[in-house]
Formats: structure tokens, C-alpha cells, sequence
């Protein structure tokens, strides 16, 4: 009798507590690396003192959406790097289409282009604003498929515990590995698709000393690392050719001049490409072709100070007194005067020598500008010592990689 009551303690234990530990939502390997990712929010990170603390490995937010850069991704990768931190990237997914979602990977991609993450790219899609079921995995498939494209490293899905039982499907479960949120548990709820994870985000009220706000807490596995942590590759689209143009509509007041300024283009190439007889005369709600990138005839203004001459002028910037008189139209090289304002072309501007002058255009992104040149955003940023990547103006001048 003692034996059979054994027994069925025995069997008790098994069906009853060893099932739900055999079937929990488990990590895909041990030993489990403490986390934390952070963006804007965080502020300035003293990452010697995360580093102290434990934690091992830093997701960095990166981007959302198709235009916003997070203001302190690259100043997070540089600080956690050199702190000896392993380092991953997270895009905000916004996409309401196909389209959209690869738009955004392609944003995403290039702006950690030219960088050394040690960790997965992840794609964060949390807010579906009405869309199917079927739209939000037809949207994660191609967000996820781009973006191992065009980075040549492995991704990962971040999301909730709900999202990740109800809505993400067993198509992107068999292709891609799971950074799962679930607070207030020492484990996240169990699914049906993933049977591990490689990412456990268990807070998001953390305290950690460096970093002054909460921070998100993590857990992450060994499968959470590349296996290639290279360089991910520079956008590979080539720059606009010099004949690539656009029509503007010619605004009152609007002179050549300004325009060749604002265009980062000369005056000459304007009378060129629109076949103007006379470049003094323009007419307000004429249409204008404009090119939409001329590489290296780039330009600056400058304005005249009491004893400056062409000639001085052209010294100080290594131009030609011709290329001066040229671009502004100047019919009387001997008569200038204080106060005006003259573009000075920049191709050869001794200055700047290996870099392209850009001006900023009205509209323009960084993003637009890194797709221009085949260059990558951080390399702008670096360059030009950005601090925020979403505020840049028009007429601001960006030094280029030649």
C-alpha cells in the first residue's frame, strides 16, 4: 500500500507540476545574457556603469516608421561599443502595406549601414491601425525579408505574448526566432507557434545605475547573436546622374542666382538646361528644370566685407575669378559692394578637399541625401557632427564623402 500511495505521488508530481514546466515557453539555450534596449527616451547612458551593472547586451531603437532616425542611435552604438557591450538594432514598423513595409526596411537598413551590430535586427510591430490579421504577416514577411536582404544578417520578431499567440502566424514562427514581452512573470505565457525564445522582456520599470529613467529589462539566449557581425554593407544605390532633372515653378522674385543656390547647381547649367536666351530675365509662374543632384558642382554663399576683391575671394575659396564672374552673372568684375552675396562654387574648394558640398534642399531627409551619394546616414551624421538627424534645414551645407 505504501508503495501504490508512492506511486501515485510520483505520477502527481509528473502530470500535474512536470507538465507545465516540459510544455513552458522556455529559452532556446542557457546560459541566459542580461539585456536592456533603449532609445531617446533614456536620455545620456553612462554605459561603464551599465556595463558594471550586469547587463551584457544593448538593443539600440534605431528608426520608425520610413523618415524619423531616433536622435541618440548613433551616439548608444559608439558609447555601448566601446564599453565592450554587445549591440542590436530595433525598427518602429508603421507599414500599412506591403510597399510601405519595404520602404521602411530599406530606411532601416540604411541607416545601420557602414555599422557592427553583435545581435539579430528586429522588427517591432506592435500597432496595426485596423489591419487583418492576414495583412499584418503579409507586412512582417516583407519587412523581415527585405531587410535580411539587403543587411545580409539575421533578424527577430519583438513582440507582446498576446501578439505573439494571436496574431503573428505560423509561417513567420517557422522562419524567425521570438524576443517576447511579458512582465510581472518568470515566464512568458506559452503559444502554440514558438516553443522557445531568444529575447525575454520582463520589465519595463527597470532601474539600472547609469541610466537615469526606467529602462526596459531583458533576458537574451545565445541565439540572439549574429553569426556574421561585419560591417552591414552600404546602400547600393547609385547616385542620380547629372542629367537627372525636375520642374520647379518659378516664384516671384526668384533669380537664377538664388536658384542655382538653393538647387546646388551653377547658373550656367540652369541657361543650359532650359535654353534660356537671357538669364536676367525669368518669369514668375514659368516652369523651370532644375537638376535634382549635380554631384560635385556644388556651392556656398559668401558675403562681401569692406576690402574684399574677386580676386581675393577667388583665392580664399582655390576658385578661378572666371568661376565667380561666371555663376553670379557678374558683367563688371571691378564692381562689387559691400553687403551683396555671392555663390561660390565649391568643386575644388581647397577646404573641403575629398568631400562633396551638399546644400540642404527644402524637404529633403538625411535618408534622401545618404541615397544620393551611396553613403549611409551615420556616415553624415559622423561627418558633419549631427545631433539630431531629424533636424536638418534648408540652405545648411553637409560635407559628403567623396
Amino acid at each position: 500500500m505504501k508503495k501504490l500511495k508512492c506511486l501515485y505521488v510520483i505520477l502527481f508530481i509528473c502530470v500535474f507540476i512536470m507538465q507545465p514546466i516540459c510544455f513552458a515557453f522556455s529559452p532556446s539555450s542557457l546560459p541566459l545574457h542580461n539585456g536592456i534596449d533603449v532609445s531617446i527616451w533614456q536620455g545620456e547612458i553612462d554605459y561603464k556603469q551599465v556595463k558594471a551593472n550586469g547587463i551584457e547586451v544593448v538593443y539600440i531603437r534605431s528608426s520608425e516608421g520610413s523618415s524619423y532616425v531616433d536622435p541618440y542611435y548613433l551616439r548608444n552604438y559608439n558609447n555601448a561599443k566601446e564599453n565592450g557591450l554587445q549591440v542590436g538594432f530595433y525598427h518602429f514598423l508603421t507599414a500599412t502595406t506591403v510597399e510601405e513595409a519595404i520602404a521602411q526596411a530599406d530606411f532601416f537598413v540604411a541607416l545601420v549601414g557602414g555599422l557592427e551590430p553583435n545581435c539579430r535586427l528586429a522588427m517591432d510591430f506592435e500597432q496595426f491601425d485596423g489591419l487583418s490579421i492576414e495583412q499584418i504577416n503579409e507586412i512582417s514577411l516583407a519587412f523581415l525579408r527585405r531587410v535580411e536582404e539587403r543587411s545580409g544578417k539575421e533578424v527577430v520578431i519583438y513582440s507582446d505574448a498576446d501578439n505573439a499567440r494571436n496574431t503573428f502566424g505560423e509561417e513567420l514562427a517557422e522562419k524567425y526566432p521570438i524576443w517576447v514581452a511579458d512582465y510581472d512573470v518568470e515566464t512568458p505565457e506559452s503559444n502554440d507557434k514558438w516553443e522557445t525564445w531568444v529575447g525575454f522582456q520582463y520589465s519595463d520599470l527597470g532601474r539600472i545605475d547609469g541610466i537615469d529613467e526606467n529602462v526596459d529589462l531583458d533576458y537574451f539566449t545565445q541565439d540572439i547573436f549574429l553569426s556574421d557581425t561585419t560591417k552591414i554593407p552600404e546602400p547600393e544605390t547609385p547616385p542620380p546622374t547629372p542629367n537627372d532633372t525636375e520642374s520647379i515653378i518659378i516664384k516671384r522674385g526668384d533669380t537664377l542666382s538664388e536658384l542655382a543656390i538653393e538647387y546646388g547647381t551653377t547658373v550656367d547649367r540652369l541657361v543650359e538646361l532650359n535654353n534660356i536666351a537671357n538669364p536676367n530675365l525669368i518669369f514668375a509662374g514659368s516652369t523651370l528644370l532644375v537638376p535634382i543632384n549635380d554631384g560635385k558642382k556644388q556651392s556656398v554663399t559668401y558675403t562681401v566685407k569692406k576690402g574684399d576683391t574677386l580676386s581675393s575671394i577667388a583665392k580664399k575659396y582655390g576658385i578661378t575669378v572666371s568661376q565667380i564672374v561666371n555663376i553670379n552673372n557678374i558683367k563688371h568684375p571691378n564692381l562689387i559692394y559691400v553687403g551683396q552675396v555671392l555663390t561660390i562654387p565649391t568643386e575644388t574648394n581647397i577646404n573641403d578637399i575629398g568631400h562633396i558640398l551638399y546644400k540642404v534642399r527644402r524637404g529633403n531627409t538625411l535618408y534622401q541625401i545618404a541615397r544620393m551619394y551611396n553613403t549611409s546616414i551615420a556616415q553624415i551624421v559622423r561627418l558633419n557632427r549631427i545631433a539630431n538627424p531629424n533636424l536638418i534645414y534648408a540652405g545648411q551645407i553637409l560635407r559628403i564623402n567623396n
